[in-house]
């Protein structure tokens, strides 16, 4: 997809599991499974690890990075780990996109399927997997990363930031920010500290990248609010006034997580807030690896 200067792609590059009821919080199981899955045998349903590529000029911007191939067999267990998915720099080759070429990475905040493709083990230590690249995260989510809460601390691993701090590589921003005219994060504050959003507006429409504000097309509705979030009224909020936005603006919002639904239009119902019109971004999805 062309907007104005920049080329956007869509790299579907994992499948894992999620608790269904902890992704739907309050939801009753008959909603949500009837709205996105009704999930496997121990109630996980899929997800995507969907990442954004925007290009312009030299630069060469990937916005979060998936669960990486650091985690122990166990957690890849319980996370339904989907092991026919290569691994995020072999994923882009096979794209035609060198690791060595991606300038800039995103981290919209430092939960594990956000996180840990920003680095990885290279035999003997693990390094940034973007050797070239400046990684970008909000201040307050780094120091929420490593000063957790006892709900929330399941979800960070240190292995995937602090090489980069170690590195040298990974730049902290404060509050809202440009990185072009056009191209701009924002920090959200229901799901985790500071998580930012990514917004890019042009004269030929407008893409928004919301994380985990709408990890599926399936949490549109203002009540489908996640029980991972810290602070769900506050979510709440920042769901209204971004979809306020993007239904005014038709917008096209892409779903990180949602693993049938890649991006698409939001509409205003007489029941509230739903799912428009699926939009087609070229996607790059992986030929699964051999078993």
């Amino acid at each position: 997809m062309q907007l104005g200067q920049y080329t956007v792609r869509l790299l579907d590059v994992g499948r894992f599991g999620l608790d269904g009821g902890a992704m739907f919080g309050v939801v009753p199981k008959p909603l949500w499974s009837k709205a996105y899955h009704p999930g496997d045998a121990v109630n996980r349903i899929p997800m995507a690890t969907r990442l954004l590529l925007i290009e312009w000029d030299d630069r060469r911007l990937l916005v979060d990075t998936g669960n990486g191939t650091k985690l122990a067999p166990k957690l890849r267990d319980i996370y339904a780990i989907d092991a026919t998915f290569p691994p995020l720099e072999v994923a882009l080759t096979n794209a035609g996109i060198l690791p060595e070429s991606i300038t800039d990475v995103v981290l919209t905040h430092l939960h594990f399927d956000h996180a840990g493709g920003a680095t990885r083990f290279d035999g003997t230590n693990i390094v940034p997997t973007f050797p070239n690249a400046r990684y970008y995260v909000q201040a307050d989510q780094l120091a929420w990363a490593r000063n957790p809460t006892e709900k929330d601390r399941a979800s960070f691993f240190p292995e995937n930031f602090e090489p980069l701090m170690d590195a040298g590589v990974l730049d902290t921003l404060e509050g809202s920010v440009h990185l072009t005219a056009e191209l701009s994060l924002h920090p959200l504050f229901g799901h985790t500290q500071a998580m930012q959003v990514l917004l890019l507006q042009t004269d030929d429409g407008t893409l928004f990248y919301p994380a985990d504000l709408l990890p599926t097309s399936a949490h549109v509705p203002i009540p489908y609010v996640m029980g991972y979030d810290n602070y769900p009224l506050t979510t709440i909020r920042e769901k209204k006034h971004w979809l306020e936005r993007a239904t005014r603006e038709q917008w096209i919002v892409v779903f990180e997580h949602d693993a049938f639904v890649a991006a698409g239009t939001i509409a205003s119902t007489d029941k509230g807030y739903a799912l428009g019109n699926p939009v087609s971004i070229e996607q790059y999805t992986p030929v699964h690896a051999e078993q």
